[in-house]
């Protein structure tokens, strides 16, 4: 049985930005750590490339939707490549294998009677390409600018009754209590599922919106955005694939383990669309995904966004601070489901004193001590000492709360772990002070026992901080030559082992 784990798929219309990278750093994080000491591990991540506002970027930039959706998803793949992310599979909407799963999910769902044809008319929004009821209204009685622009709509479409099966819903969520992490989240969702009323527009016509899945029984029409894309999580994972050789096997991977989201698609998207659309295509309760809902990160207290001017651009952050700093900072400087302020001065601070002073400094240390005071080469001696057995015995605490840190999504505790060995190591330096151990000839045995315990807990550390930062961790594992010592456990480096060539893994980097 393999681990799933997924993303949203990114929205086409717009340039990644640092909330598309923190989503997919994080997911390939908990992918790399599951895939490192768990087991089999399948990350599936993507771009959703139809809808109206794609189709509105490509009038404005005179190009077809297609042309333009190829462009913005070549800079999502060409940023995930430079960050790190190690994802299985890859979604796009326009895919025809997916196509075909759509339309035989939405083929499925009118037979069933769950999708009916019926008039309306009401506000609708041009941005969020959803319809508005009285309730989206502020308390001015105006639809408020996170809508963007509402224009005035009268058109026949097909709907998917989204009422019909609030109690079940309800029920579900109310019994479900991993449905939804963080726990704040599942109240926030409780709330919103109170307010559940009429039904859900899954269709555009095609006179108004060409750019999307065309129904199969209804050819004027296409498919809602939202409604294609959510799909994608099974389509990609292999539902509906009738054996297709170049999708995984659906039955070994699902259900999703955890289904990373942002706090501003939980409602209505991915906590009442999405499940009740599961639970109508006929997936049973046990076959449900969890959802994981992560915050923003903002500038100064306020959401970044291109109208405030304050848009952080990854890409050039990583080629400033290189992919694997940015990654830790991301990690480390934000709890999972809550928001945090970005600050580039932070990511400086964080990369010389944790990364730079601290492990860079640990494992250049011990390196360089093991070959000038005994070549290079490791000898675990038979010496009882107080500072070295606590330094241990903190290792195999460490590695405990490390993995229930993780199996709790926990990732800035993971890490806060693995420094606690970092800073303990640093300080046994100081404490032993090698250099005056090797000018002691009696003192052979416990110069010995140090190398070997900083060397060993080096190791460790390299594992542990590998699934946030896979490029550096190699680099460390290469100079420690320990490539096959992979156990997370104490004494991996056996008797005689021959470390490698120090080289700074993160030079020190000046204020700007």
């Amino acid at each position: 049985m393999k681990y799933f784990i997924t993303t949203a798929i990114d929205y086409t219309n717009a340039d990644p930005h640092i909330g598309h990278a923190y989503e997919k750093i994080l997911a390939d994080v908990i992918a790399r750590y599951h895939r490192t000491f768990e087991g089999p591990t399948f990350f599936l991540t993507g771009v959703d490339q139809h809808g109206q506002k794609v189709q509105q970027a490509a009038q404005k930039n005179g190009v077809q939707p297609m042309e333009f959706a190829k462009k913005i998803t070549a800079k999502f793949l060409a940023l995930w490549e430079k960050l790190g992310i190690q994802n299985d599979g890859w979604a796009e909407t326009t895919d025809l294998r997916h196509k075909s799963a759509v339309r035989k999910v939405l083929q499925s769902l009118y037979e069933k009677g769950e999708l009916f044809k019926a008039k309306y008319s009401g506000y609708y929004s041009v941005r969020q390409e959803q319809f508005l009821t009285d309730k989206e209204r502020n308390d001015a009685g105006e639809f408020g600018p996170e809508w963007g622009e509402v224009i005035f709509l009268e058109e026949e479409n097909w709907y998917f009754p989204l009422e019909k099966h609030k109690r079940w819903l309800k029920s579900y969520v109310d019994s479900h209590l991993d449905f939804v992490i963080p726990a704040f989240r599942r109240t926030e969702l409780a709330n919103a599922i109170e307010r559940i009323s009429g039904d859900l527009c899954v269709s555009r016509p095609k006179e108004r919106l060409s750019w999307g899945i065309e129904f199969p029984f209804d050819p004027d029409y296409v498919t809602y955005v939202w409604f294609d894309a959510l799909l994608n999580y099974v389509t990609f994972a292999g539902y509906l694939s009738d054996g297709n050789e170049t999708l995984p096997d659906f039955k070994e991977l699902w259900p999703c383990k955890a289904h990373i989201i942002g706090k501003d698609i939980l409602v209505p998207a991915h906590g009442i669309y999405w499940p009740i659309m599961l639970h109508a295509m006929g997936f049973s309760d046990e076959q449900l995904p969890r959802l994981l809902v992560h915050g923003w990160w903002n500038v100064a207290g306020a959401k970044i966004s291109k109208s405030l001017g304050n848009v952080i651009d990854p890409d050039l952050l990583a080629d400033k601070y290189g992919a694997d700093a940015l990654r830790y900072y991301l990690m480390r400087d934000n709890v999972v489901g809550q928001d945090s302020d970005f600050s580039e001065e932070r990511l400086l601070v964080r990369y010389n004193s944790d990364l730079a002073n601290g492990l860079g400094n640990l494992v250049n240390r011990t390196i360089n001590m093991s070959q000038r005071y005994r070549a290079g080469i490791l000898t675990p001696a038979p010496v009882r000492d107080a500072d070295l057995e606590a330094l241990q015995q903190l290792a195999g605490s460490a590695i405990e709360r490390y993995r229930e840190a993780f199996e709790r999504f926990e990732v800035h505790n993971a890490i806060e772990t693995v420094w606690e060995l970092v800073t303990r190591a640093n300080i046994l330096v100081e404490q032993k002070a090698p250099w005056k151990l090797a000018k002691e000839p009696e003192q052979a045995e416990l110069l010995d026992a140090v190398l070997y315990v900083l060397a060993e807990t080096g190791r460790l550390i390299s594992l542990m901080i590998s699934p946030v930062t896979p490029r550096s961790s190699a680099r460390i594992v290469e100079q420690l030559r320990s490539e096959t010592a992979s156990r997370l456990e104490w004494g991996g480096l056996p008797s005689g082992h021959h470390l490698g060539t120090p080289s700074p893994i993160f030079p020190k980097i000046e204020p700007y």
